[in-house]
């Protein structure tokens, strides 16, 4: 029988194409032989794992089953991670825990050039909410916790900061408030006062932004409208952008819609700032390689900008 990730392939396409023909063909496989390894496989469960009606769609059955292959997977990837540094005593593996909507700038800008230099180094990454950031450092889970806002760090944990970024309030092709032809605005093109009392698109508060956010509301005063939170920066950015309110966001997601009719008003760092850093364990020694991971992002340059 076929291994768990293999079958998962499997069921992902059917449930896609809903089409034994067209799945085996984007499998790159015969249909015939396709509907016998399904159909060997609910012999062997004693299951009906599809309905066959268009669209595919799991039984109820199935879907156990499915997720019953999805924690095999994991399992084994948790498995395979854990051994590789025994199977092979002369790499070193590095785990790093990082916000998702950092590590699309942090991990490019230190990553290619330190794994270049150190070939003996394999790094894991975890892409996953502060809190449990902070929770997988303590717990020695992860050795190194890459983020934002070092003051809003729990005790026990030692950070080196390097680099900050400047936020911007997103203002879309279809508000008001739109100036056509201008990327960046003045920062006095508007009362911030103004701009903070209209429909805003928020991270939610388990983020480290979110906490400085909320501070520039209550220091205007204002009761802030949010029609809706995210767990992630880039989908109330994405969601702003077209059209659906203002938000918050910072210069390393936004300069890559430097093409996209939208305009930005620079927050004064006075009012809202970031400071990224990389931070261990107080009191764990640290091995050669994170010592020298620690010195890359020291000497990397982490103020993005949008030119």
């Amino acid at each position: 029988m076929h291994d768990p990730e293999t079958v998962l392939h499997y069921l992902d396409t059917l449930l896609e194409e809903s089409n034994f023909t067209k799945a085996a063909r984007a499998l790159y496989i015969s249909q015939p032989y396709l509907t016998q390894t399904i159909k060997r496989l609910e012999e062997k469960l004693g299951i009906k794992l599809i309905n066959r009606t268009v669209p595919f769609t799991l039984t109820e059955a199935g879907t156990i089953y499915y997720k019953y292959l999805e924690s095999s997977v994991a399992s084994k990837r948790k498995l395979h991670s854990q051994l590789i540094k025994y199977e092979n005593p002369k790499l070193e593996v590095i785990r790093i825990s990082v916000l998702e909507s950092l590590g699309c700038f942090l991990i490019p800008a230190i990553l290619p050039d330190f794994l270049k230099s150190h070939p003996n180094i394999k790094v894991q990454l975890s892409e996953v909410s502060p809190r449990t950031s902070e929770n997988l450092l303590l717990a020695e889970e992860v050795d190194c916790y890459l983020g934002q806002t070092p003051k809003a760090l729990s005790k026990g944990i030692k950070p080196y900061i390097n680099g900050n970024e400047k936020y911007y309030i997103v203002i879309p092709a279809n508000s008001k408030f739109y100036q056509a032809g201008k990327f960046i605005l003045e920062p006095d093109a508007f009362d911030l006062k103004t701009l903070l009392q209209q429909p805003f698109l928020l991270s939610n508060g388990s983020s480290a932004i979110r906490h400085q956010v909320d501070g520039l509301f209550q220091k205007y005063k204002i009761k802030p409208n949010i029609i809706l939170e995210s767990q992630n920066i880039l989908t109330t950015t994405g969601l702003a952008i077209n059209g659906m309110g203002l938000t918050i966001s910072s210069a390393s997601i936004l300069k890559r819609y430097k093409e996209t009719p939208l305009n930005l008003l620079p927050i004064s760092p006075d009012l809202l700032s970031i400071d990224y850093f990389i931070a261990v364990k107080q009191g764990r020694t640290l091995t050669p390689g994170i010592q020298d991971l620690i010195t890359a992002f020291m000497t990397s340059n982490l103020s993005p900008e949008i030119k």
